[in-house]
């Protein structure tokens, strides 16, 4: 039996329900925050929606996921440097896009608190005993996944199904209740957020909301890795790759594509596979479902590859990425940079 199978769910879904309502509270008070202030994201010619949209709805899953860490920490869930190290980063990353929602904040700055929510993840991971080689990897794959959620926010509903469905394959994957509960508990927040975000957005995330977002799910595979098991350590990184393959790919590829042709890549754009198909087709709703089809094939592939060798879980992740590559291939070069707005 899978531990996720082995949880007190009458004694867990009141706390998840309590993330989730915190979630969508949030984002309910941030909308009015934002029409009240004027804090609208206007449609442009490096935007993918057509109408004024409030942002920073975000802030609700922020909140919920940290108070889901300090009552994990409270419980002995957690261990207390790791949930410290959440919460901080947390408050880093959420802080940085926050200010960045209200007024434009140089992306340097925004890069700093990046870095310094990465360092106080590799704090809290010396701290707790994990092996040396994690640290540094949690140093830089925090700023990359907080990047890389950020650049991938670009239509409704994609960001957010995409940190849901990882954050429950993480919960799948987990061996103990220390990553299996705050996995589902950014899961809980995610699904309070959606029905201002999706099928048509009220409200977006905002980098308030994205940033988290990457920054949690560095968290939780952190904490897969830190928990152990068979072929745990660098043989679970293979694994990990698969909930997340769909965003790092678009964002790998498409990145690396700016910087070759010397684009100012860290600016806004509307060059993503996502973004492209979104124009083409008319709608953000087919490509929204599309990425959730290709991350639920992926992680009943990690499930599967999870129970078997270092080998074959080195060709699932390959195979996953050749593929992902070959589409991104194909959508990008059918598909021209889109010259109108989806509604």
């Amino acid at each position: 039996m899978s531990l996720v199978a082995a949880i007190d769910w009458i004694r867990v879904l009141p706390w998840l329900a309590v993330v989730a309502a915190m979630a969508a509270t949030g984002a309910w008070l941030a909308r009015r925050h934002a029409l009240r202030h004027g804090l609208l994201d206007q449609p442009g010619e490096r935007r993918s929606h057509a109408v004024p949209t409030p942002r920073g709805g975000g802030i609700g899953i922020a909140v919920a996921w940290a108070m889901a860490c300090i009552a994990s920490g409270l419980a002995g869930v957690l261990p207390g440097p790791l949930a410290l190290a959440a919460v901080c980063g947390v408050v880093l990353v959420g802080s940085a896009g926050y200010v960045d929602d209200h007024r434009p904040l140089s992306p340097w700055w925004r890069l700093a608190a990046h870095v310094a929510a990465g360092a106080a993840l590799a704090a809290g991971l010396v701290a707790a005993g994990a092996a040396p080689w994690l640290a540094p990897l949690a140093l830089v794959g925090a700023p990359v996944m907080v990047n890389v959620w950020n650049f991938m926010d670009g239509i409704d509903g994609l960001a957010t199904t995409q940190a849901a469905l990882a954050a429950l394959a993480f919960a799948l994957l987990a061996a103990s209740p220390l990553a299996a509960l705050p996995a589902l508990a950014l899961a809980a927040a995610c699904l309070g957020f959606l029905p201002f975000n999706f099928p048509r957005a009220r409200i977006f995330l905002g980098d308030v909301g994205s940033g988290v977002l990457g920054f949690a799910l560095t968290v939780l595979a952190a904490l897969l890795v830190l928990e152990g098991g068979a072929l745990g350590g660098p043989g679970l990184l293979p694994v990990l790759f698969l909930p997340v393959s769909a965003f790092l790919i678009d964002a790998a590829l498409t990145l690396g594509g700016r910087i070759v042709r010397r684009e100012r890549w860290w600016t806004a754009h509307v060059g993503h596979a996502y973004q492209r198909l979104a124009a083409g087709i008319g709608s953000h709703v087919p490509v929204t479902a599309a990425y959730g089809v290709w991350t639920l094939a992926a992680i009943a592939l990690a499930c599967a590859a999870n129970g078997q060798g270092l080998t074959a879980r080195m060709a699932a992740a390959g195979s996953c990425g050749a593929v992902g590559a070959l589409a991104w291939r194909i959508i990008t070069s059918h598909w021209p940079l889109p010259d109108r707005k989806c509604p």
